[in-house]
């Protein structure tokens, strides 16, 4: 049978846009379905644009390998198409003893991950390196950074189309069915809806991962993990930012913790912290500055009284709630669901944007065997 696609992405941030890119590197005809009008309107237009180094997931897990990968392909790939970006490295605070031992703990998973330049740092050596910072011993990390991560999709996007293939936005994706000789019709919504047919089929839809799933005939739906929206804010200085690198204070249950970047753009951003919300409700809270600024001067004490405004919200999909262990990435595949040429993917949050080439590559191998 001949198909209109030999592949077909649903979701165009950055985690579809590296699928779609992988595919298409193997040859593949690839269309990659976005319901927004833009691309990377989701989870990727929403974060810290943080580049990770890999240190604080656990060993042989599916973050760890995919954020170390990810990260190394990922600076290369930024200097190839002239993204902008800057390897400003970061610093794993411990602004009291009591927290030495949380950071020890968090140098030697980045050892065992394989995370290039670690460094004990005293609080002296940090001061040093960053004056006005709280710090009674720290990690520095140099393989950190911040990139600009719309310019990354957008050249994620170009490798797609350079290579024959189609990025098609204002398309939400409203089901598929598995064809009894292999492959799906596809059926798109939208202004450009159509139904298409197609040999292979990856879900990467963020935060409608669960909803795609149960949108395909045949899925089994106790295959579909729970999901839980983890919101997250973000305040930024008025002001010039304090610190040149990352500045990260012990992580807290479930998440990475409220952290310091100076963007691009040379401002102070704080954030994000985490609240599990029912909807996608991206609204800011100011009278959580208090709490932002009570947090902050822990590990900068001479943040001015009143310099903090609120920003933007990000989303994360996460698959777990309040109090419940963190889980690790899921790449779903014919093993997990029974359904021939698909990948489904869950819980791509953080390091989600890190890891995302290294992720479509993975996806890219688990459907060159079908």
């Amino acid at each position: 049978m001949s198909f209109d696609f030999d592949a077909t992405v649903v979701g165009a941030g950055a985690v579809g846009l590296a699928c779609g890119r992988a595919l298409a590197k193997q040859g593949l005809s690839v269309l990659v379905l976005e319901k927004e009008p833009h691309i990377g309107q989701g989870v990727s237009s929403r974060n810290s644009e943080v580049i990770h180094g890999g240190l604080y997931y656990p060993s042989g897990s599916l973050k760890a390998r995919f954020c170390v990968r990810g990260r190394r392909a990922l600076y290369p790939f930024l200097e190839r198409h002239k993204v902008d970006f800057r390897k400003c490295g970061k610093l794993v605070v411990a602004t009291e003893e009591a927290e030495v031992a949380r950071i020890e703990a968090i140098f030697e998973q980045g050892v065992a991950n394989e995370v290039e330049g670690l460094d004990h740092l005293t609080g002296a050596q940090a001061r040093a390196l960053e004056p006005g910072l709280n710090a009674h011993a720290a990690i520095l990390s140099p393989e950190s950074g911040v990139f600009d991560s719309h310019g990354y999709m957008l050249a994620l996007q170009g490798e797609i189309e350079d290579a024959g293939g189609s990025v098609v936005v204002s398309t939400p994706f409203e089901r598929a069915e598995p064809l009894a000789g292999g492959g799906f019709t596809v059926t798109a919504g939208g202004e450009g809806g159509a139904t298409l047919t197609t040999r292979l089929l990856v879900t990467a839809p963020g935060l409608g991962a669960q909803e795609a799933a149960g949108r395909i005939a045949g899925y089994p739906a106790h295959g579909i993990p729970k999901g839980h929206f983890g919101k997250g804010v973000y305040f930024r200085l008025t002001g010039k930012a304090p610190f040149e690198r990352l500045v990260y204070p012990p992580p807290i249950p479930g998440a990475l913790g409220t952290h310091y970047r100076k963007d691009l753009g040379g401002q102070a951003v704080f954030g994000p912290d985490l609240v599990y919300v029912e909807t996608e409700d991206y609204s800011v809270d100011p009278a959580k500055v208090g709490e932002f600024e009570n947090y902050i001067r822990r590990f900068w004490p001479g943040l001015p009284d009143g310099a903090l405004t609120a920003d933007y919200a990000g989303i994360r999909p996460k698959l777990h709630g309040a109090g419940e262990p963190q889980p690790d990435f899921q790449l779903r595949g014919r093993d997990d669901h029974g359904i021939d040429g698909l990948v489904a993917l869950f819980g791509i949050e953080s390091p989600g944007l890190t890891s995302s080439l290294a992720i479509g590559e993975a996806v890219g191998e688990m459907l060159g065997h079908d």
